[in-house]
């Protein structure tokens, strides 16, 4: 072979070779960008499915604030700084012998406030005394539901109960629609009836009390512990008043289902209590409030709690006064006991 031929070939090899080496390096580069095309349409993917996911998510809950609860008018006029010895949760009390009229504990007796639902117990007293049909059949109407506080009723419009039932709903679970049907169907009509309920106060000597409703839903229903000492005296003396307002439980059909009620007051349930009547009440001006006529250590006792801060120490208070009464409190014909102010 001749020196010319030879260097063809020897430049033919090196072109090869090169060419070789340089499709060995452009490979490798196109793979990477392929690979790198890979992870970009993933990840566009990837977002995609997270915008996509966001847009159909739920939408936050907004989570509400529970209100403060409104002061009542006995925390606003400071009644509850008032201290008294049986350490009582009640800004106003009054204990009194029934027979003897005697005072065994006193605490912002004349504090003039509302009453809530105690209003039904002269409510009850003046249904009774009417001596009106009992099985009079009375239908609950829009005019019957709650426009003041909103309150919830099991009683439908259109439900027809007796005179009887919707005294006993209202004594024994305080139910507000049976309460003022009762004074809607009264004759003469609801002025008739308020005014009823006032005359009567009058009449016991009630001189700090006012109605202006038959529920006590309003706030401008009030009176005094001592004026309520008055009333349970007087409707203790009822019958009627005392079965309806310690009854256990209670049936009654609305519609096509018997409707289970219960007492608002679990004292009632008690064995170690002895109670002849009884009414709880209750709206953010008032407190929580009870009346009770019991017989405690041999003696028939009136107690009276107003403006109570929490759900149980209105009972809490009674439990406080039996134990007193019970340990401390001579016998009836003993020296009398001091009053506990």
């Amino acid at each position: 072979m001749t020196r010319r031929w030879k260097s063809v070939l020897t430049t033919l090899v090196l072109a090869c070779a090169a060419a070789v080496l340089a499709n060995a390096m452009v490979v490798p580069d196109v793979q990477a960008q392929e690979r790198k095309r890979a992870v970009s349409k993933s990840a566009a993917a990837t977002k995609k499915k997270a915008v996509k996911a966001r847009g159909k998510a739920a939408p936050k809950k907004s989570v509400a604030r529970a209100a403060p609860p409104r002061p009542s008018f006995g925390q606003l006029a400071g009644l509850h700084a008032t201290e008294d010895a049986l350490d009582l949760k009640s800004s106003v009390a009054l204990v009194i012998d029934q027979d003897t009229r005697e005072v065994l504990v006193s605490k912002n007796d004349r504090a003039v406030l509302p009453i809530a639902s105690l209003t039904k117990l002269m409510t009850g007293l003046i249904i009774s005394e009417a001596a009106l049909p009992s099985d009079e059949i009375v239908t609950i109407a829009q005019d019957d539901v709650d426009t003041e506080k909103g309150s919830r009723s099991r009683l439908k419009v259109g439900t027809r109960l007796t005179r009887g039932e919707l005294m006993h709903l209202a004594l024994m679970s305080s139910e507000n629609r049976a309460a003022h049907a009762l004074g809607r169907s009264f004759p003469g009509g609801m002025d008739v009836f308020v005014a009823r309920m006032n005359e009567k106060a009058r009449s016991l000597g009630m001189t700090d009390t006012r109605y202006v409703e038959p529920t006590g839903l309003s706030s401008r229903n009030q009176s005094s512990a001592k004026d309520l000492a008055t009333l349970v005296n007087v409707a203790s003396s009822d019958p009627l008043l005392r079965e309806y307002s310690t009854s256990q439980g209670y049936q009654v059909a609305v519609g096509r289902k018997m409707v289970q009620y219960n007492n608002t007051n679990r004292l009632v349930k008690n064995p170690e209590w002895d109670i002849g009547l009884q009414k709880t009440g209750y709206i953010s001006e008032a407190g929580q409030c009870l009346v009770m006529q019991a017989k405690v250590a041999g003696r028939k006792l009136i107690m009276v709690f107003l403006d109570s801060a929490g759900k149980l120490s209105r009972l809490g208070d009674a439990e406080r006064v039996r134990r007193w009464v019970e340990t401390q409190v001579p016998p009836v014909g003993a020296a009398a006991a001091r009053p506990v102010t």
